[in-house]
């Protein structure tokens, strides 16, 4: 039995990373925003994880540093996604690994929140909030109960305030 590993990405798993999104998603979408994340400004690889299983590159999560604006002021938090997992491997914890390591980056790296879109019911396992509960918004035409965001750094998000995801996002939705 082969134990999971989350490490950062490398150069040479970009094409596994784009396997993973394209059988997990059952398109090219999320691979390509991916691809297109990797050419922007926002883009850091350290803040781009994979998990490993046996040597084969399973699953994968991207972190993207956004503004929230509130008042004129700015701040600059995560945002999780996208988060896929090659079907043959779901259920087993890998997402959930993903989504731990993810948080324990973003402490390292003195983010003071992370943000994720997607199902809250899924989200609030790793003690995330309804976005809007907080007064945080965002320039994605999403539902506003699928956004979700925790704070690393209590307050963090004190007052609230809009999210800004980068234009590679805005044009997938």
């Amino acid at each position: 039995m082969h134990s999971i590993t989350v490490r950062p990405e490398s150069s040479d798993d970009i094409r596994a990373i784009d396997v993973v999104h394209i059988s997990a998603f059952g398109g090219e979408a999320e691979a390509q925003l991916v691809s297109t994340l990797r050419e922007s400004a926002s883009y850091n690889r350290e803040l781009s994880l994979v998990a490993e299983l046996g040597g084969r590159i399973v699953g994968h999560v991207l972190l993207t540093r956004v503004p929230l604006r509130r008042n004129g002021d700015e701040k600059h938090l995560l945002v999780l996604g996208p988060i896929s997992v090659v079907p043959s491997q779901t259920h087993r914890g890998i997402g959930s690994k993903l989504i731990q390591a993810s948080i324990q980056l973003a402490k390292e790296k003195g983010y003071g929140s992370i943000v994720a879109l997607g199902h809250p019911e899924y989200y609030k396992r790793f003690g995330f909030v309804l976005a809007k509960d907080l007064g945080v918004s965002c320039n994605l035409p999403a539902p506003e109960d699928a956004l979700t965001v925790k704070e690393i750094v209590d307050g963090n998000l004190a007052g609230g305030g809009h999210i800004e995801y980068p234009e590679p996002f805005v044009e997938l939705y």
